[in-house]
């Protein structure tokens, strides 16, 4: 019986070791809990400027926005991008020189390019949904390419990511339905989710 044990054990340890391989683990949930306090840091401004100008995110084809409230919400959305980046860049990177690893091999140039794909079609379509005014749609939509990236990208990481991109898509999915609450979707996905995950992944594999 002891036997058996130690050899399961053994195949788990190998099975644990061949993931860790071919997969990149330096990803900080720290990332995660930074990207989604940036996020919700971004929906308060926006909050505040709609209402500091009386606009009403009524989640239809008639929302007021005119050329100066658009390039305000895309100068917001470009700045917790970049700090979101650049805080997730920080954290792991800290995270993989603590634990003597590598932060750029094959595995994370597959993460990287396994993610790029979805967010660059997810991206270009947001444009084409700005370009044609269809306003209302650009939330739901962020959400569903981000939740896609997760989904093509998680097989090159933590497999706690799927989840995570699913969650995120099926969001997008129904504030597509419901579009007045386009915003607090957003804010959900890429603010509370990211919070959430990243707690999980923290207390999962950095304690």
């Amino acid at each position: 019986m002891n036997q058996q044990q130690d050899q399961l054990a053994t195949l788990h340890e190998i099975r644990n070791i061949m993931d860790r391989s071919s997969r990149f683990i330096s990803l900080s949930g720290l990332s995660g809990i930074s990207a989604g306090l940036t996020a919700l840091a971004g929906a308060a401004v926006v909050q505040w400027y709609l209402g500091e100008h009386n606009i009403a995110y009524r989640g239809n084809a008639d929302m007021p926005l005119h050329q100066e409230a658009i390039l305000f919400l895309l100068t917001v959305s470009l700045a917790v991008l970049v700090v979101a980046l650049g805080l997730a860049s920080f954290f792991t990177i800290r995270r993989a020189r603590r634990n003597k690893q590598r932060i750029w091999d094959g595995k994370s140039q597959c993460l990287l390019v396994n993610l790029a794909i979805p967010l660059a079609a997810g991206g270009i379509f947001c444009a084409v949904l700005l370009y044609h005014s269809i306003l209302y749609l650009v939330a739901p939509a962020m959400l569903v390419f981000y939740g896609l990236a997760l989904i093509n990208g998680s097989k090159y990481t933590f497999s706690d990511i799927r989840y995570l991109g699913i969650c995120e898509l099926v969001l997008g999915l129904l504030s597509s339905f419901f579009v007045s609450y386009g915003l607090l979707s957003w804010t959900i996905g890429f603010g509370v989710l990211h919070i959430v995950y990243g707690a999980l992944l923290y207390f999962k594999y950095e304690r």
